[in-house]
């Protein structure tokens, strides 16, 4: 994919003009998760809360309320919604993972626990289940009204992340690992892979066909996967994400829930519509002056929701908690954003059509 136009541009608090969410948190944002079912978000942080917003929109323009909040005795990393829009799942530092049936305003209760943090979460409405995996090397299936796991999974490293559609599942672990599991078959593992990318694995998002999936990784760079090995010839990478000759990490790949197009976030504190099946950018935003650390699309695809924050990247001792301020915004996206568009070859390069 052609990736000009990745230079600096000036810095500024809010360069894409999108709304923010209000009252913000105290430390960066983990994970964002919208309602399948409606505009409600979720914001797991680092500062140990769960909180959660109802967004509305009225003619292209948004407002936020904040509903309710919980939390966590430690950081919390990680969040998912059941597929019916009724409950959040959230997992964290504290080695938990807590079940909150939100709309009906009940208290969060444990439903999980690992020997590790808890840093990828996710609901498989096929199976009624939920999966948490973790720094323990560990995958693990749990029915939320029983004590002990349905079925532990060992991995060959630390899970960093996870990825379910439908009945496809892909967990990138440590050493570069891609496990792909079949949830039809969900205690045997499909397939491993080594990543295509020669740095850690970031951030997973699975094809919406289930044919594939996207990695990111901490070297500013994406690989696209097809799994059967008949379109293996399809695979490719592409570098993004990058400052001069500063490598910023992938942050969050998340595909369009309509037109399957797909969006990712960097360190580089930018965010960039792509079509992987024409490998073309089609649209780069402007970069923030801090990195992003998650996003998300709502169930239609009209709102895509990105924190901006500290995100661990350049260690401890480059977090100024003091000085560092951490928000949420919402974006709306244009349709010709984000629908596939007819693209032209000229030479190695790909171009829009009104670019010719």
């Amino acid at each position: 994919m052609s990736t000009s136009g990745d230079q600096a541009t000036a810095k500024n608090t809010n360069p894409n003009n999108s709304y923010e969410i209000t009252p913000p948190a105290t430390d960066s944002i983990s994970s964002l998760s919208f309602s399948p079912r409606a505009d409600i978000l979720v914001a797991t942080s680092w500062d140990c809360q769960v909180r959660c917003w109802e967004i509305t929109r009225r003619d292209g323009s948004i407002a936020s309320e904040p509903k309710v909040s919980m939390s966590h005795d430690n950081p919390v990393l990680c969040s998912a919604w059941k597929d019916d829009g009724t409950t959040v799942f959230t997992g964290g530092c504290d080695k938990q993972a807590k079940m909150w049936p939100l709309l009906s305003g009940a208290q969060p209760f444990t439903v999980a626990m690992h020997d590790a943090p808890i840093c990828e979460i996710a609901w498989i409405p096929g199976m009624n289940l939920l999966v948490t995996g973790s720094w323990d090397k560990t995958l693990k299936y749990w029915d939320a009204r029983q004590a002990t796991p349905a079925h532990t999974q060992q991995l060959p490293d630390k899970c960093y992340a996870l990825t379910v559609k439908e009945s496809l599942m892909v967990v990138g672990t440590g050493d570069r690992n891609l496990l792909v599991f079949d949830l039809k078959n969900p205690q045997v593992e499909f397939k491993r892979i080594e990543s295509s990318l020669k740095h850690q694995t970031r951030c997973l998002a699975a094809f919406p066909d289930q044919k594939g999936f996207l990695v990111g990784s901490i070297g500013g760079s994406v690989g696209v996967h097809h799994i059967d090995d008949a379109q293996v010839s399809k695979n490719y990478t592409f570098k993004c994400h990058r400052v001069g000759n500063t490598i910023c990490s992938v942050n969050s790949l998340n595909f369009h829930p309509i037109h399957g197009t797909f969006i990712s976030t960097g360190s580089d504190g930018t965010f960039s519509f792509w079509d992987k099946d024409s490998k073309t950018r089609l649209k780069a935003m402007s970069r923030c002056d801090q990195p992003i650390t998650c996003s998300t699309f709502n169930h239609d695809g009209a709102l895509f929701a990105y924190a901006v924050g500290y995100d661990w990247s350049k260690g401890a001792e480059n977090h100024k908690p003091d000085t560092a301020k951490t928000s949420i915004y919402l974006h709306l996206p244009e349709e010709a954003d984000v629908k596939p568009r007819s693209t032209y070859k000229v030479g190695r390069f790909t171009v829009k059509k009104e670019q010719i």
